[in-house]
């Protein structure tokens, strides 16, 4: 092993915004750079997340392989609490990329704020 996995940045046009909208979603502190351009999501025990600013960032267009995810997030949410997180996420500012919002599918695809892509996923 050479090291350990420090933590998963996003690269984002507003630091601050997109970490507070994974803070409503994942839990966490915010702590940040005073300029804004760095800012982290600490969760004890879990992994962090850090957002770092880029202004001209352009979003992925998922699924469209021209502008692809290049990676995205998992986040388990119990079975029953499917369309709960689902609402919560939307009203934060989340948009559904693929789910037919009924609960039967195990996982729902959405883009956060900057357009990456997440999913909830049922365990």
């Amino acid at each position: 092993m050479i090291g350990t996995l420090g933590s998963v940045v996003l690269d984002s046009r507003d630091p601050k915004a997109l970490a507070a909208f994974y803070a409503e979603v994942l839990g966490g502190t915010i702590t940040a750079e005073d300029d804004g351009s760095w800012v982290d999501l600490e969760n004890e025990g879990r992994q962090n997340l850090s957002f770092q600013l880029a202004p001209d960032l352009i979003p992925p267009a998922w699924p469209d392989p021209a502008r692809p995810q290049q990676f995205h997030l998992d986040i388990a949410v119990e079975r029953a609490q499917m369309d709960a997180a689902e609402k919560r996420v939307l009203d934060l500012g989340a948009k559904l990329l693929e789910g037919d919002g009924d609960g039967a599918r195990n996982w729902r695809v959405y883009a956060d704020p900057e357009g990456h892509p997440f999913c909830l996923c049922a365990c």
